[in-house]
């Protein structure tokens, strides 16, 4: 059953509380000071506290309310706490509310506006209880996957990444080819590097080779190797990539860019596990596990002519689709404190913002947002302005900053509860007050 905490040294008050959340089956405790509403916080379990501010007949200063507020904060930080307050220190209960608290009622308070607002905040923290336990199993999900294997220092938090990471995991032991798919940016390479450190092979070399880097007429010389003279500028024997990788993984990363004789010759080792070396008659032989990744649409390439449609599906026996960062915004904070590593910390509107942008540039981008943030930003803490991040580009389903006319909207819509405007808007409840002070709005309380 849904319970309620209300702390006033007025017996009144706390009796018509107690029978008003009773028609709405809320259990209600009373507290006539604010110690005995601590103890009572210790033994029960509470899901919301209702407190006066006010406790002494000598001063309507609304001190000793802020003292039992901070008290309630530092015990019980995730209690969403509602302030009854009176017109001589609105003020304090306005910072009280910046400070954390869920909201703040003028008294004498409306019987339905409070109801609303209790009701409300009820269901939020129900919510917020149920994402903290999903929260909770995947992270131990994510601690049984570290322990099993080996994740290369992978930091992620999304479910997307959760089924990319176990998938990797799984097909890691066949000895079959994986095609990676994914944006530029967005750690084929890292997921490859997962599926060969946990794969039979893993004891041998991973050797990476972008193909798109290599210039095309020195392609197979990279992959196959060259004899002395094969080619102008050959002066001695050199080993392909194939050679060096033998007992080991070959990573082809931007296989789409292979040229279409190359592609033969590829074909031809994947089949046979046979090559020559460039300007050799000798075949040689050679196991190696492959992998390969591409950001480009291969099926869209077979049908141009640009790539050969058996290379495709020896290529692609087992497929892992990365998704694009702005379609796992999980990841960004937890990716975000990684690359800062400490030395910086980010503002509540910098979250906001790496939140809201769409990452064209994904992992890779971030990254390189944050190392320029963090040499730009003062005393430690990186500011939105610090990032420097195009308005213009936001991610699916962000808005901008929420205009007047939003806010004012959310608010109504809310029955000018804050805390459920400002999660119909996207914002913290501070973030929310912030736009409110900016744009001149109060409270319906105010």
């Amino acid at each position: 059953m849904r319970t309620v905490l209300v702390i006033d040294d007025n017996p009144v008050v706390g009796e018509a509380l107690s029978l008003l959340f009773s028609l709405r089956e809320i259990r209600t405790h009373v507290a006539h000071t604010p110690q005995d509403g601590l103890a009572l916080l210790a033994r029960e379990r509470i899901d919301l506290v209702v407190q006066d501010m006010n406790f002494s007949a000598d001063t309507t200063s609304g001190a000793e309310g802020a003292e039992l507020f901070r008290a309630l904060r530092a015990a019980h930080a995730d209690l969403p706490v509602i302030l009854l307050t009176a017109w001589t220190h609105l003020a304090t209960a306005v910072e009280l509310v910046k400070a954390g608290a869920a909201d703040y009622l003028a008294k004498p308070w409306d019987d339905q506006r409070l109801l609303a607002t209790v009701e409300n905040l009820l269901e939020l923290a129900e919510s917020a209880r149920d994402a903290a336990r999903y929260r909770q199993e995947r992270r131990k999900r994510r601690e049984q996957l570290a322990g099993r294997y080996e994740l290369r220092g992978l930091v992620y938090g999304s479910t997307a990444m959760e089924r990319v990471v176990e998938l990797a995991c799984q097909v890691a032991r066949a000895d079959a080819p994986v095609l990676i798919t994914g944006p530029n940016g967005a750690g084929k390479e890292l997921i490859a590097g997962i599926v060969h450190a946990n794969s039979a092979v893993k004891d041998g070399a991973f050797v990476a080779v972008n193909c798109g880097a290599l210039p095309h007429d020195l392609v197979e010389a990279e992959l196959f190797g060259a004899e002395a003279g094969a080619y102008t500028g050959a002066t001695r024997m050199r080993e392909g990539r194939f050679e060096l990788a033998h007992g080991g993984t070959l990573f082809l990363d931007e296989i789409g860019n292979l040229p279409l004789a190359s592609q033969v010759k590829l074909l031809r080792v994947l089949e046979t596990g046979e090559f020559e070396r460039l300007g050799s008659s000798r075949t040689r032989k050679v196991k190696v596990r492959l992998l390969s990744a591409t950001n480009a649409k291969l099926a869209e390439m077979i049908v141009a002519g640009s790539f050969r449609e058996d290379l495709y599906y020896r290529l692609n026996v087992i497929e892992i689709a990365l998704p694009p960062l702005a379609e796992r915004p999980d990841d960004i904070l937890p990716l975000a404190e990684h690359f800062l590593g400490g030395a910086a910390k980010l503002s509540e509107e910098a979250r906001e913002a790496l939140l809201g942008y769409a990452w064209p540039g994904n992992v890779r981008e971030l990254k390189n947002v944050l190392e320029r943030a963090r040499l730009l930003c003062r005393d430690g803490v990186i500011e939105r302005t610090d990032l420097n991040l195009p308005a213009r580009r936001i991610a699916p389903g962000a808005s901008n900053e929420p205009d007047r006319e939003q806010i004012e909207a959310a608010l109504k819509a809310a029955s000018g509860v804050v805390s459920r405007a400002a999660q119909a808007l996207g914002l913290s409840r501070q973030a929310l007050y912030r736009r409110m002070e900016k744009f001149g709005l109060a409270t319906p309380d105010a």
